[in-house]
């Protein structure tokens, strides 16, 4: 048997199919110092299973704007496809981006 695609997180939440619930949902939730576990069991699937049900949009509103910029920002610059070039218009535009995210945190 193959393992069905990852769930798609999108913007508005969006179900998942049985195939995903049942390879990526842990059978049983545990907590292992503070984490959401179930043994060694990767744990890929069923974010993003909570992530699509959720929906990007009400996700990112749980979270203040400047943690998910850091985010966006460490992830984009361990890309190996950036060049010096777009490496300084992403930290330029990231720096844009701050600015606007601290004026509507305050």
């Amino acid at each position: 048997m193959t393992q069905p695609p990852f769930p798609k997180p999108q913007l508005e939440p969006t179900g998942i199919n049985f195939e995903q619930y049942d390879e990526f949902t842990p059978q049983k939730l545990e907590l292992w110092d503070g984490f959401y576990n179930y043994g060694d069991q990767d744990m890929t699937g069923f974010h993003l299973a909570v992530l699509t049900n959720m929906g990007l949009r009400a996700a990112v509103s749980h979270v203040p704007m400047s943690q998910w910029l850091a985010a966006i920002q460490e992830v984009a610059l361990q890309n190996p496809k950036l060049d010096d070039a777009q490496r300084d218009r992403l930290l330029k535009a990231m720096d844009e981006l701050n600015a606007v995210a601290e004026c509507l945190e305050d």
